[in-house]
């Protein structure tokens, strides 16, 4: 099976030891992918997009992979300092304040008009805006009641692209079609597991992520809309790595960690539930293209379908399946030339 261009449109890759821990564990695989600028502090300025995108550089050596930056959404951000920005950026990334992993310098409001300034600006800019959907509210329902915020900004800014980020439940599925400008990527682990798999029987700390999974019919939900690599969707691994002793402790750090072994999982997913090759290659590739205008670097991922058995950590973090065997194994990896 091979799968060309392959790109993850929400990464982790942290900074400083981590960085470099687990850099190539994506690189290594994908052509590209969209960086998160959660990092602490948050990349907020043109500086730091150009300092974090060189150290990642750095980080992955001789691979052929293109990261694609973000900026941590502000609601200062202007049209001088927005134009400014563009050309070292993909899209700009909105936190709700204090929701996810570092995340407490984000957005406490989502009042249109005090956000009509920097949002305009993006539009008439074409910078795609990325959102971590999710209130305060009661766990299970933060991204639900969510989508009434979503479908509040796509109706104000009708030209600005949203991308509603890591989607878990059946309403966020039915919010694509009733908004031209809506868009959403989905992560391997939310295809494959829901609650039950979590917090069922004894607690998964590996398992544990922001949004956290849902029900079986959210997970159907998705699992309709991946499959037939609907246009709007694209993968997204949401692959957040954290040291093991931060996972498997009193107060779990949120997030699954998937990068090495993401492709396998989505060859094994697709070919049993009767998914074309076509289209797990526009759902891993095709669809961000288009969504986001991109041309990536030529690279093909050659995979096996030969067990493999996912090795216990990464430089000391702890991965999805650690230590079972999974169905598909990496052959080879082609480089090229951009396409």
């Amino acid at each position: 099976m091979q799968l060309n261009a392959p790109l993850d449109m929400h990464l982790h890759l942290r900074d400083n030891e981590m960085l470099h821990n687990i850099a190539k564990a994506s690189a290594e695989t994908f052509a590209g992918a969209l960086v998160m600028p959660n990092l602490v502090p948050p990349v907020s300025t043109k500086e730091e997009v150009v300092s974090y995108k060189k150290r990642i550089v750095d980080a992955i050596g001789n691979e052929t992979f293109t990261p694609y930056m973000t900026l941590f959404f502000k609601p200062t951000y202007n049209r001088d300092f927005l134009e400014g920005v563009r050309d070292e950026i993909a899209a700009i990334k909105l936190y709700p304040a204090g929701i996810t992993t570092n995340s407490e310098g984000g957005v406490s409001g989502f009042d249109a008009e005090e956000l009509r300034p920097a949002l305009e600006a993006m539009s008439d800019l074409g910078i795609p805006l990325c959102i971590h959907g999710e209130t305060n509210g009661f766990v299970m329902d933060r991204e639900a009641e969510f989508v009434s915020i979503y479908e509040k900004l796509a109706g104000a800014f009708p030209k600005l692209k949203i991308i509603m980020e890591h989607i878990t439940t059946k309403e966020s599925v039915a919010a694509l079609d009733r908004y031209e400008n809506l868009y959403a990527t989905i992560t391997v682990h939310h295809l494959l597991i829901t609650l039950d798999d979590v917090a069922g029987g004894m607690l998964q700390p590996h398992l544990f992520c922001k949004p956290i999974a849902k029900r079986p019919e959210d997970r159907e939900a998705l699992l309709k809309v991946a499959l037939e690599a609907h246009p709007k969707v694209m993968f997204g691994s949401d692959s957040a790595p954290h040291p093991k002793e931060a996972k498997e402790a009193c107060g779990c750090a949120a997030g699954v960690f998937t990068a090495p072994i993401a492709l396998q999982l989505l060859a094994e997913l697709f070919e049993n539930r009767g998914a074309s090759l076509e289209k797990l290659q526009a759902f891993v590739s095709g669809n961000a293209q288009q969504i986001y205008g991109i041309k990536p670097l030529q690279k093909t991922v050659v995979l096996k379908k030969k067990p493999f058995r996912v090795p216990s950590s990464y430089s000391g973090v702890v991965p999805m399946f650690a230590n079972e065997e999974i169905a598909y194994s990496l052959k080879e990896v082609i480089d090229g030339q951009p396409c």
